[in-house]
């Protein structure tokens, strides 16, 4: 049953991870429905069930015996933005819509099993995806040669082992084993290149008017790990120190150009910039540090505060490389990203209601890494509060389940963003604002056995 149970969220993890997904910078919070309740608030110090390996892989040594966690998380995210002047490289006003709302639903799971070893020894699983971002606008909207559909879907394995080292110090150490698979759109302004240098291609393209597409997709395996130490301060608080490595990724896939005009072919500069070759990008998903505490105030109230690093400034340029063709080890694209170091700070409050009920509340600062200066369509980030209510029902000692709701209230994130490309007349503005705001609901079954 538990091969089944694992076999089926490989899956799921996979491709429901493909949805459209709001995340800061491509980092998903989302990995326990326990811990969405308290807004993620005393991460790897609350342990309240077996996500405790994701956060802080030591918290596993406060768990009893052996426990499975399944978690699926709804996500409604809402991206729209609302043009301001974008405009083309001759100062004429773009032509199109405003993109729609390049958000949707997504439904993202979890799932971790650990086992007691002996009574110092905890071994654990977990499986989840800890990056991913999918953004997808209207073909016709006006920042279509800058961006259409953006999407990062990953799906990692994180093997963990806990051993108390005595009544007071415990400490965890884990593996991860990430698949990432990335795709990215957008159009090209064929009308343009045609009109300024094949005389209109022979079909009479005009600017703007005949739009063709490209289409950049690749994948790989990476690995990183993740440790952490839980500090029994006393009876009734504890600390946790965690660490997650990057990981970096070499992306590899295909470039394919659709809609290309005929005429191209008496070019051999158009012809080989707009041929269909191998390409390969590298990613790096940033490390990051975090601490967190947790008091048990009385026998009702328990209260936790979290404060997270995350190492963006990392992420400096996204660059696609061609492996193949006539252009083979040149750039297929070079974007400057230049992200900065971004922190969380989150605060949440626990009431146990009685012996079966258990309600949780929270909110967090979540900082986002990507300045205005460098934003672009397909990165439209801006700081966020995370407001999030939960609950937590034991029907017996051993099978209890949580809900969690989060609302995300996002910064307005302005968009001055000229295109990087090294053919002068093809450099269009996008110009505007967004408007963004998040919902997550979660649900969780935890069973001890």
């Amino acid at each position: 049953m538990y091969k089944t149970i694992f076999f089926v969220f490989a899956v799921a993890v996979i491709s429901g991870s493909t949805a459209k997904v709001f995340a800061n910078g491509f980092a998903l919070s989302e990995q326990s429905a326990s811990g969405l309740g308290n807004a993620f608030a005393g991460g790897g110090a609350s342990v309240e069930d077996a996500s405790t390996l994701f956060f802080n892989p030591a918290g596993m040594t406060y768990l009893p015996n052996n426990q499975l966690v399944i978690a699926i998380h709804s996500i409604r995210s809402s991206t729209e933005f609302n043009n301001n002047g974008s405009q083309n490289i001759f100062g004429r006003s773009t032509v199109g819509s405003e993109g729609g709302d390049s958000g949707g639903w997504a439904f993202i799971p979890n799932l971790y099993f650990a086992k007691a070893i002996n009574d110092k020894v905890r071994f654990g699983i977990g499986m989840n995806a800890p990056f991913g971002i999918n953004s997808d606008y209207n073909k016709g909207w006006v920042g279509r040669y800058q961006a259409l559909k953006t999407e990062l879907k990953t799906i990692n394995i994180n093997p963990s082992i806990a051993i108390k080292v005595s009544n007071q110090v415990s400490l965890g150490l884990g593996f991860s084993a990430m698949y990432a698979e990335a795709e990215q759109t957008n159009a090209v302004d064929f009308g343009t290149i045609c009109t300024i240098a094949l005389n209109g291609c022979g079909i009479g393209a005009a600017i703007q008017k005949n739009d063709g597409f490209v289409r950049v997709h690749g994948e790989d395996w990476g690995y990183g790990w993740n440790a952490g130490v839980v500090f029994q301060m006393s009876q009734t608080a504890r600390l946790s120190l965690a660490y997650r490595s990057q990981v970096n990724l070499k992306l590899g896939g295909h470039v394919d150009f659709s809609n290309v005009p005929g005429a191209f072919a008496l070019s051999p500069l158009l012809s080989a910039g707009f041929s269909n070759s191998a390409v390969s990008a590298n990613l790096i998903t940033p490390d990051s540090a975090s601490a967190s505490i947790f008091q048990n105030i009385n026998h009702r109230w328990d209260v936790m505060a979290d404060l997270t690093w995350v190492q963006w400034s990392k992420f400096k340029v996204q660059s696609v490389m061609r492996n193949s063709g006539v252009l083979a080890g040149q750039a297929l694209s070079n974007v400057p990203e230049n992200w900065d170091d971004s922190i969380r700070v989150a605060f949440g409050a626990s009431y146990h209601f009685n012996g079966a009920l258990k309600l949780r509340a929270g909110f967090a600062y979540d900082q986002s890494p990507v300045s205005s200066k460098f934003r672009t369509p397909r990165t439209a980030n801006s700081d966020r509060i995370w407001l999030s209510l939960g609950a937590n029902f034991k029907f017996t000692p051993a099978t209890s389940v949580d809900i969690g709701y989060t609302y995300i209230v996002v910064n307005d994130a302005s968009l001055n963003k000229t295109t990087d490309i090294s053919i002068p007349a093809l450099r269009d503005t996008v110009r505007g604002n967004y408007d963004n705001n998040v919902n997550i609901f979660s649900l969780q079954l935890s069973q001890t056995f």
